[in-house]
């Protein structure tokens, strides 16, 4: 569905650097990383907002230098930016902007709306922030993209909205030939929904992997500083000392064997995705 290859592009002091990765048809893909690190530049490329300076972006096999029509009218997004003429009401704005894109259906546009508790004739300027993610949602459902880019779109949420939200992200996905790549803070949504997770931090890419080997290459170690000390060095990714005892992010793959010698005088957890980015960031300062 989705390959970026080697993408790098320098954006005043930051740059982002030989970033790559696959998301297939009929899954989701978590970005994450700290707040700086790349992710709205790397989604501004992904849209055709901005080009790179190195490598390429393909969207079903059509490479976006290429295809760049074809591209924009199989992704829908949701931006945390103003990216939208609000001074009319939504149902004239969505028809306009929908004017651009070859299968936009008004009727599809409408009923999402009202699922969402807008109000067709309300002025778009007057749409809360929330209601204004509404908006982007349904009038990206409305133009039938074949790929979901998402930057931050459920922090505005309401708990009620937001579980919704998530059940039609995965509904999108389920026919297998539907994608989506959600960059987001709330980490404990992608350890329930993302099959794909890539990590930036500081213009970089720690890793791109499927999430399942993600989290049988970490380990989150707790116990007495002094053992978790006696763990080798290369073994570990960061470990951090409270008052009660130290917890290590550990690679896993490298520490399975090694655990035997410490059965029964360390707790060995499998690290939620927050753990991984809180620990990895830690370890690089």
């Amino acid at each position: 569905m989705l390959k970026v290859n080697g993408i790098s592009k320098r954006i005043g002091s930051f740059r982002l650097e030989d970033i790559s990765f696959h998301l297939p048809k009929g899954y989701i893909m978590g970005l994450i990383g700290p707040n700086g690190s790349g992710k709205t530049s790397l989604i501004h490329m992904i849209l055709g907002l901005t080009y790179p300076e190195r490598g390429s972006i393909q969207i079903e096999g059509r490479d976006f230098k290429d295809y760049e029509r074809e591209n924009k009218d199989a992704i829908g997004y949701i931006l945390a930016e103003q990216v939208f003429d609000y001074d009319l009401s939504i149902n004239r704005l969505a028809n306009y902007y929908g004017s651009f894109y070859s299968h936009y259906e008004e009727n599809v546009f409408q009923r999402y709306a009202r699922e969402f508790g807008l109000d067709l004739k309300q002025k778009g300027k007057k749409l809360s922030k929330g209601e204004k993610f509404k908006f982007q949602y349904a009038f990206a459902l409305a133009h039938h993209p074949t790929l979901l880019v998402l930057d931050e779109p459920t922090a505005n949420f309401d708990p009620e909205f937001r579980s919704y939200f998530l059940k039609l992200m995965s509904q999108f996905v389920s026919d297998g030939e539907h994608s989506i790549l959600i960059s987001t803070h709330l980490t404990a949504e992608l350890d329930r929904l993302a099959d794909y997770i890539t990590f930036l931090h500081k213009g970089k890419m720690v890793f791109s992997q499927d999430k399942e080997s993600i989290m049988e290459t970490y380990r989150l170690v707790s116990g007495e500083d002094y053992k978790i000390n006696l763990i080798k060095k290369e073994y570990v990714v960061y470990k951090e000392k409270g008052i009660y005892g130290t917890k290590a992010l550990v690679k896993g793959d490298r520490f399975k064997h090694y655990t035997e010698k410490y059965d029964g005088q360390l707790t060995l957890e499998i690290p939620n995705i927050e753990d991984i980015m809180y620990f990895t960031i830690k370890g690089e300062k």
